[in-house]
């Protein structure tokens, strides 16, 4: 019964749910109008033979994946298989949608339908998993999977994707779109910098052992059960009454301020409790150690305990920004601005292509931020571990 069993029940998994949704939901979707819903053309429609036949050997690689013994050939074969995929599926859609452009009206828009958005899901998560088995390191994998991806980067480039929706939302709002990037990003670094002034020493008490420090951090656990929306309302009122009795003061009761407050309030608990986990893991010898050597207090700090607890403190510092980063769509019901402006705008005028032109960025965003951070704590192991 053995020999029946898939050696990759993970990628088999894959592989019946792209069957399952694929063939079933809406590849693309052609409307008159944007506001109009389209009428969906699913993947069956647009496999012709050639197209069947260039597919056939990326699906038949992935099939030898799930039942041959593993190898690192193996999985090269299905990394390499996987990432073509992806780039498969956005070059149908967008030749798909150039087709149906030409006998449509100019208001006519084509967009990405979930198929399209399950398959390429299921995809990555194919290629991610094929990397992992490879094994080639935090840095590696990004860059090998970077590399797979890049064809997709070139066809958006070359003007491959103009007659999807997606991109016509673009064309017409760039420069709304380049203010709501500048935007989102000046909220998360000015998010960041007052976290890292507060959270690391709020962390080193903690570890310390101080009474206070450990009662704040439970205070913190509290603010993390509030919705972000209910602690963005709640921060209206008193910074509100602020700004009207120091009106000298860059401060409203909407806007910037009570969006970094909150966000800042949400990304205290996870860096100060990483600083106090990576303190922790010191050991006591190594502080012995720097004792002996005649180090004081802040020189056993700054030089012995930040290095050693520089990979936690990373994985605190990268769980922040990716929170934040998320977080700070919603905001922008608070006039904070950045990409969930784009998104609630999307929302008030039922144009999900809009939605996305603002859903998108942010997730780009938050993978390039987890992708750096976690290329810095492998390639910080990787050299305690050489040494």
């Amino acid at each position: 019964m053995n020999r029946f069993r898939p050696r990759n029940p993970v990628l088999a998994l894959l592989l019946l749910a792209g069957m399952a949704g694929g063939g079933s939901w809406a590849f693309i979707s052609q409307a008159p109008n944007r506001l109009v819903s389209g009428m969906g053309i699913g993947l069956p429609a647009l496999l012709d033979m050639p197209r069947s036949l260039a597919l056939a050997p990326l699906l038949l690689a992935l099939l030898a994946g799930v039942w041959l013994a593993p190898s690192r050939r193996l999985c090269a074969l299905v990394a390499l298989a996987a990432g073509l995929l992806c780039n498969a599926w956005l070059w149908l859609a967008a030749e798909q949608a150039q087709r149906l452009a030409l006998g449509a009206s100019a208001l006519g828009r084509t967009s990405l339908g979930a198929g399209f958005w399950w398959l390429l899901l299921l995809s990555a998560l194919a290629l991610a998993d094929a990397l992992r088995r490879l094994a080639l390191g935090g840095v590696g994998r990004w860059l090998v999977g970077a590399a797979l991806l890049l064809p997709m980067v070139g066809l958006g480039s070359n003007g491959g994707l103009e007659a999807l929706s997606l991109a016509r939302e673009y064309r017409n709002r760039q420069e709304a779109f380049d203010a709501a990037l500048w935007r989102h990003l000046q909220i998360v670094a000015a998010t960041l910098l007052p976290t890292l002034l507060l959270a690391l020493p709020l962390g080193l008490a903690a570890q310390r052992g101080a009474g206070l420090a450990r009662r704040l951090l439970t205070l913190l656990g509290v603010v993390q059960t509030l919705p972000s929306i209910a602690l963005f309302a709640l921060l209206i009122a008193p910074l509100g009454a602020l700004s009207a009795l120091l009106p000298g003061l860059p401060i409203r009761g909407i806007g910037l301020a009570p969006a970094v407050l909150a966000l800042t309030l949400y990304a205290l608990l996870p860096m100060a409790r990483s600083t106090a986990a990576g303190l922790a893991t010191v050991p006591a010898a190594v502080r012995d150690a720097g004792r002996g050597m005649g180090l004081s207090a802040r020189q056993l700090f700054w030089r012995i305990e930040v290095p050693l607890a520089l990979p936690l403190l990373l994985s605190g510092l990268r769980v922040c920004t990716v929170q934040t980063i998320g977080l700070a769509v919603v905001a922008a019901l608070i006039g904070a601005g950045g990409f969930g402006a784009i998104v609630f705008q999307g929302l008030l005028s039922s144009a999900l292509d809009l939605v996305l032109l603002g859903v998108l960025p942010v997730v780009a965003l938050a993978l390039l931020a987890d992708a750096l951070f976690g290329a810095a704590i492998a390639w910080l192991q990787q050299r305690r571990g050489g040494a």
